[in-house]
């Protein structure tokens, strides 16, 4: 029999809150034939007793719903509820992946809304989301490089550090090398099955002390493959020109600059491939590509448990039934 399921609960018999229909149903019935259950008494006038009411008879009006919460709880009983206790056993060829992001002036450039920068974190988050099982670590650069967070499992973790990324933090610039090289600093060591770097830019190397295809060529030695993602509109875009005296950047239109051949050979030197971001929508779309190009084997074995709730009901069911029984023939017993 098919299973009702709603989050961790579980219903081995869904069928029996059908008997939930006849609530209403014989609330209806009672409700019409209420005054048969009570005794007539002639009088020559009531109107001494207007707006009487024993505090008797407010609680006697509330026996049926006693009766029909009990009802209710026995009924969910006979469903028998059951909570999930969901055991997972992974086996996995996991991926390392390294996030290279470019952190100069230029990323906060807004042919890209709000900026450059900021879909880069989102984006970049949403493909963190997408792997579960992968340890992920990130590296930033400008002028220099340096890594922001470790490989990791913890991607909770990863994201609180994509979203602090800010532009001005690091000596201005665009080291590309630098940013590879400490990319394969901390992958050179791992003994995954496939070692991954996706850099992101949008300008020319021209900082650092490392020669982008030198690092690239490092990285083929220790078998790193890397995707690079060069991110900016073509023509011209509203970006940072100088900074003021109080470091608020001057923003201005600016040629938008980027070395793909120099991209594209990095990607090519190392099994990788090199892509262009335009907007938003392209940016998303080459990190799912990634996504699709890096799949790794799983293997999942789930182990489900049971615990059994259904007692819980059938206690409160009884405890009001036997509740409800004791008040009508005992304290709000009626007579006759």
């Amino acid at each position: 029999m098919q299973l009702f399921i709603l989050k961790n609960i579980t219903f081995l018999n869904p069928e029996a809150f059908l008997l939930l229909l006849l609530v209403p149903l014989v609330g209806g019935w009672y409700y019409w034939r209420r005054r048969e259950r009570y005794v007539h008494l002639k009088l020559s006038s009531l109107r001494a007793l207007d707006g009487v009411q024993s505090l008797r008879g407010r609680l006697r009006s509330m026996l049926p719903l006693l009766r029909a919460l009990a009802f209710i709880a026995l009924v969910i009983a006979l469903a028998r509820p059951q909570e999930i206790l969901k055991e997972e056993e992974v086996n996995a060829e996991g991926i390392d992946i390294l996030l290279v992001m470019d952190l100069s002036s230029s990323m906060l450039a807004q042919d890209f809304r709000p900026d450059r920068l900021e879909v880069s974190k989102r984006v970049a988050a949403e493909f963190v989301d997408k792997r579960e099982y992968d340890r992920i670590g990130l590296a930033v650069f400008a002028g220099e490089a340096f890594t922001q967070c470790p490989l990791t499992t913890d991607h909770r973790v990863l994201k609180d550090f994509l979203a602090q990324l800010e532009c001005g933090t690091l000596q201005d610039g665009t080291a590309i090398g630098d940013g590879l090289a400490t990319a394969i600093n901390r992958l050179k060591e791992s003994v995954a099955k496939s070692k991954v770097v996706i850099l992101l830019t949008d300008g020319d190397n021209n900082a650092g002390y490392v020669q982008p295809l030198m690092a690239s060529e490092i990285a083929r030695e220790f078998e790193i493959k890397v995707y690079t993602i060069g991110v900016g509109s073509r023509g011209k875009a509203r970006a940072p020109v100088s900074r003021s005296a109080d470091g608020r950047y001057i923003f201005g239109l600016a040629t938008v600059q980027i070395d793909e051949e120099l991209l594209q050979d990095i990607a090519e030197e190392t099994g990788g491939k090199y892509f262009r971001a335009t907007n938003e929508q392209s940016l998303e779309q080459i990190y799912a590509e990634i996504d699709r190009l890096e799949k790794t084997k799983i293997e999942v074995t789930t182990l489900r448990r049971y615990s059994e709730e259904f007692y819980r009901f059938a206690y409160w069911g009884m405890l009001l039934l036997l509740l409800e029984l004791l008040l009508r023939y005992t304290f709000l017993r009626s007579i006759p």
